[in-house]
């Protein structure tokens, strides 16, 4: 039992940071523990009013809520891990009685100290194996620090793109002159940009699918709300007469629909249209799409 008891420990540590992989740094692939935290607290926002569901803290809120899940489940692996082999495993200062700090908590409190890499000595194992796994949970409370800090320098990045990208949709739409200028060779340049721009979009979605549940807020820098009429000026391009454009029509449309093809693959779940899938997510962002 003393060993199965590890052996669970391990486990946990094991899912823990198999999660935390697919969530930061595997290309295509999400981690489960924290895509189910995020799409909670998304849902759960969504049955707020829409002012008060502007206000954004889905997001955040849920990039705080899976690091902590993350850290605590760790401490509670390793503490399963300690548990079983305490008192005799580990030495104990002068001040403390081992028979009476052999629980469930102070296996706890040896793996929060050790996860933070404190280093504070009151208790610390003298077996030799686990004079080894100790110091490893010391790295990977250091790896998780470090991870956490990659989140966010990934994800907010990404976010200033999506946002940009719907502000230079809104300013096209704003001037017309877009539609103006549309059969043109300006007219072509303007519709390889918003290509590039929403091709670097659905590589954001694919690495950093946490990105989708920030919300952008209700005016011009939401994608969801403007994504729209991207589509709109590739349609009105295929029409045009200089080859060009019309080149350049088809790789924005085709642009356009692999970003649908990822919001409806992962979070929409329509099978329907490219338009379907806009509405779909302007609506889930708590808007019509423009």
């Amino acid at each position: 039992m003393k060993w199965l008891i590890t052996l669970v420990g391990a486990v946990v540590v094991m899912t823990i940071l198999r999660d935390v992989f697919h969530t930061l740094w595997h290309p295509t692939r999400h981690g489960g523990l924290s895509r189910i935290i995020m799409t909670a607290l998304w849902r759960l926002s969504s049955r707020f009013s829409a002012r008060r569901r502007g206000a954004g803290l889905a997001g955040p809120l849920g990039m705080v809520t899976v690091v902590a899940t993350w850290a605590m489940c760790v401490a509670l692996g390793w503490a399963l891990i300690y548990w079983p082999h305490m008192p005799n495993a580990f030495s104990f200062s002068a001040a403390l009685e081992p028979g009476e700090h052999s629980g469930p908590v102070d296996a706890l409190y040896i793996s929060l100290v050790t996860l933070a890499t404190l280093g504070l000595g009151d208790i610390a194992p003298v077996a030799g194996w686990l004079r080894i796994v100790a110091p490893l949970e010391a790295l990977v409370g250091f790896a998780l620090l470090t991870a956490t800090v990659s989140w966010v320098l990934g994800i907010y990045p990404a976010l200033a793109r999506r946002r940009a990208l719907a502000l230079r949709i809104s300013h096209l739409r704003r001037t017309g002159s877009a539609e103006r200028h549309l059969d043109s060779p300006a007219g072509a340049t303007a519709l390889d940009g918003l290509a590039g721009d929403v091709a670097r979009i659905c590589v954001d979605l694919s690495q950093y699918a946490e990105s989708y549940y920030f919300h952008d807020g209700p005016g011009d820098t939401s994608l969801a709300l403007r994504v729209g009429y991207a589509a709109e000026l590739a349609e009105a391009a295929g029409r045009a007469q200089r080859p060009d454009v019309r080149a350049s029509a088809a790789v924005l449309t085709a642009a356009l629909e692999d970003l649908a093809a990822i919001l409806d693959r992962w979070f929409l779940h329509t099978e329907g249209s490219m338009h379907q899938t806009f509405q779909a997510y302007a609506r889930d962002h708590g808007g019509d799409v423009v």
